[in-house]
């Protein structure tokens, strides 16, 4: 099994990235792990306490329990992959069943701050996006998608996101592979991923 992690910042392209690699692929042969969906279970708390969480620190993942469901896949067994809501933000309680493919590609903000996540991945990938990019992409999402405001939208940039990104998210390049700049379409970085998982399969 080929395990290929792809991080970067909030709105810098990562799931463009992914679904281009996707559509060049057979279908079938490569599963997608989202580390959205390992956000900790918050079930403990009351809305407004969740609200309050700082989701954009790498606290706020359940890094065990994708270190222990990637290993899972790795010995060939399938996975129940938690299903989260950022409308309640919290885990909703189902589940879905994730099989192991030839390839899995781990996506998210901070799949890369982990060390021993990081070292489970046998290609990582950084997308870089500039920051104004990256803001214009979040609220477009969280406003439409989320049902936030953009006044809540730019209050967690600017008290959660920017620091956090700057802390966690933009030193981790130095880990990575392959650094794709995407704020143009950039054909030859992803053509290059899909090579090397060609290969692979």
């Amino acid at each position: 099994m080929l395990i290929i992690g792809i991080a970067g910042g909030t709105g810098c392209g990562k799931t463009t990235v992914v679904n281009t690699i996707l559509n060049e692929l057979p279908e079938g042969e490569v599963g997608i792990i989202s580390q959205d969906s390992y956000y900790k279970d918050t079930s403990h708390l009351n809305f407004d306490e969740r609200v309050q969480i700082n989701f954009d620190h790498p606290r706020s993942i359940d890094f065990e329990l994708l270190m222990e469901h990637l290993t899972i896949l790795k010995t060939g067994k399938p996975i129940d992959q938690p299903v989260y809501s950022f409308v309640k933000h919290n885990r909703t309680g189902d589940t879905i069943k994730t099989y192991p493919r030839k390839v899995m590609i781990v996506e998210g903000i901070l799949i890369l701050s982990h060390p021993e996540i990081r070292d489970l991945f046998d290609i990582k990938i950084f997308v870089h996006a500039d920051s104004d990019e990256r803001l214009i992409r979040r609220l477009k999402r969280d406003i439409n998608e989320r049902g936030r405001n953009i006044d809540e939208v730019l209050n967690r940039y600017q008290t959660t996101l920017k620091p956090m990104h700057q802390q966690f998210i933009e030193p981790m390049k130095e880990y990575a592979d392959i650094i794709i700049p995407n704020n143009k379409y950039n054909t030859v970085a992803v053509d290059i991923v899909r090579t090397i998982i060609n290969e692979k399969l």
